[in-house]
C-alpha cells in the first residue's frame, strides 16, 4: 500500500517508481525463464541483449564493446562468444574492410529460439501500445529513454566506485 502523498504528482512518482520496479523485476523472471530453457547463465543472456540491442540500432557489436558493457576481462568475452556460438546463438563476422575486425550478430538458431518464446509478449505488448496515441508515445518514449539514460549513468558510477574500492 502506498503512503498518502501531499500531491498528485507525488502520488503519481511514488506509483511509476514502483511501477518501474515491478517491471524490472517483472522481465528480469521472463528473462531468466528463457535462459533456463536454454541453457544460458545470466551473463549469456545480458550479452544476447547488447547483440541484438546493436543490431536494432545499426551498430554491430564488437568483443571489445560487449566486454566493456559486461564489464568483463577480454578473456572472458572470448570464452562467452565461443559459448553462444557453440551453443547456435550467435555468430561471428569479420569486418569486409578490415578483416581484424569481428562483429557479433545474432545467429539463425538463436534469433528462432527468441522469437519463438518472446511472440506471445510481443503480441501482449503490441495490444497494450494500441491503446496509446501516437503523441502518448512521443511522451512514453521521451520518459523510457531518459529513465534508461539515468539507470545507466548510475550502473556506470557504482561499477567504478566498486573498482575504485576494489584497487584502494
Amino acid at each position: 500500500m502506498y503512503r498518502k502523498r501531499d500531491t498528485r504528482r507525488d502520488q503519481l512518482v511514488a506509483e511509476i517508481t514502483a511501477q518501474l520496479r515491478r517491471y524490472s523485476v517483472d522481465a528480469q523472471h521472463i528473462g531468466h525463464a528463457f535462459a533456463a530453457l536454454h541453457g544460458l547463465n545470466a551473463t549469456d543472456l545480458h550479452a544476447l541483449i547488447a547483440v541484438m540491442d546493436a543490431e536494432l540500432y545499426g551498430q554491430p557489436m564488437t568483443p571489445g564493446r560487449l566486454g566493456e558493457q559486461l564489464n568483463l576481462s577480454s578473456g572472458s568475452v572470448t570464452a562467452l562468444i565461443d559459448r553462444l556460438e557453440r551453443g547456435g546463438h550467435i555468430r561471428r563476422d569479420r569486418d569486409t574492410a578490415d578483416r581484424r575486425k569481428v562483429f557479433l550478430h545474432y545467429a539463425e538458431r538463436g534469433a528462432t529460439l527468441a522469437m519463438d518464446f518472446f511472440r506471445p509478449l510481443g503480441r501482449r505488448t503490441d495490444g497494450v501500445m494500441a491503446g496509446f496515441t501516437d503523441e502518448e508515445l512521443e511522451t512514453v518514449h521521451r520518459f523510457m529513454a531518459a529513465m534508461g539514460t539515468s539507470m545507466r549513468e548510475h550502473r556506470d558510477a557504482v561499477r567504478a566506485e566498486s573498482a575504485r574500492r576494489s584497487a584502494g
